[in-house]
């Protein structure tokens, strides 16, 4: 896997939306976080075009990510918010710039589609991380603090306390994933990714829990699930239920569906819809450590 290079003071950074649309009141105090951090920051022209629930049309969110990856001075292109949107307008993108020169594409969510089809088509890293809406008010938080000690190639290491359903093991691999429902959306397209030997993440929100049953059936039925080296579950946040409860959380459906396999499998990672959701390098060479006292993802 390619990496981009880390940024320095000075650099440029651009700031898009692929999906759901906001105004300029929505990110303005992350800009001038983004600003303090010594970096110039240039938005896409239509960042804040409005085509029903999108950040502008197809056409427009296409045009502004290509403007951005295209870019000759931008280093890194952070995408301002998820939804959806990005699988709409993937197919339109020409990659051929971005292969010469690489940039750092920093997001989650429904980016989930970005990641793994760069990832999948072309083998470049790409950074998985809070976005500006995350910190619209330019109050640092721990993902904000994560995502820009990455950019500026401080490695870091992921440590969180032990989970009770962990299972324990040490497994090396190249570490990919993201949002579940996204990845699962994207089945049998070109921008799924080959989960062989492949150390997985996955987080999610609001999905009912006979959903993320249903998906994680998919991955397992597909085959996917026992390609993997390891297996590390982020946050699972505001899951939904029936009148008739399924009868198991989303960690214990996903344990459920492993069970026959051996790898290690680490839960309550801090990647995901949460304020401390810490960027990882998806693409990137790592190793996942998971004993009864804490997990730990050290990247190479």
């Amino acid at each position: 896997m390619d990496r981009p290079k880390y940024l320095k003071n000075g650099d440029t950074v651009a700031i898009v939306a692929t999906a759901k649309k906001l105004n300029p009141a929505e990110i303005d105090g992350a800009i001038l976080h983004i600003k303090s951090w010594g970096l110039n920051v240039i938005c896409g022209p239509n960042l804040y075009a409005d085509y029903n629930q999108f950040a502008g049309s197809d056409e427009q969110r296409a045009s502004d990510l290509q403007w951005a990856i295209d870019h000759p001075e931008v280093k890194a292109v952070l995408f301002a918010r998820g939804g959806y949107g990005t699988a709409r307008i993937i197919d339109f993108i020409d990659w051929e710039t971005f292969i010469k020169s690489p940039k750092w594409l920093c997001g989650f969510s429904d980016l989930t589609v970005l990641h793994s089809h760069v990832q999948n088509t072309l083998g470049i890293e790409t950074l998985h991380s809070t976005m500006p809406i995350f910190f619209k008010d330019g109050t640092p938080n721990d993902g904000s603090e994560s995502l820009r000690k990455t950019l500026f190639g401080e490695v870091i290491s992921l440590h969180w306390s032990a989970h009770e359903l962990n299972r324990a093991g040490t497994a090396s691999g190249s570490i990919v994933g993201g949002n579940l429902s996204v990845l699962y959306s994207i089945m049998g397209t070109p921008s799924q990714m080959d989960f062989s030997g492949k150390l997985l993440f996955l987080e999610d929100l609001t999905e009912n829990l006979y959903h993320i049953d249903r998906m994680m059936m998919q991955f397992k039925r597909a085959g996917h699930l026992s390609k993997l080296a390891g297996l590390v579950v982020g946050q699972f946040t505001e899951m939904e239920d029936n009148t008739v409860p399924f009868g198991k959380s989303a960690d214990e459906i996903i344990l459920d569906a492993v069970s026959e396999y051996n790898y290690p499998v680490a839960f309550d990672a801090p990647i995901g819809h949460v304020t401390k959701n810490l960027a990882s390098v998806h693409g990137g060479n790592a190793k996942v450590v998971v004993t009864n006292q804490h997990s730990i993802i050290k990247y190479s």
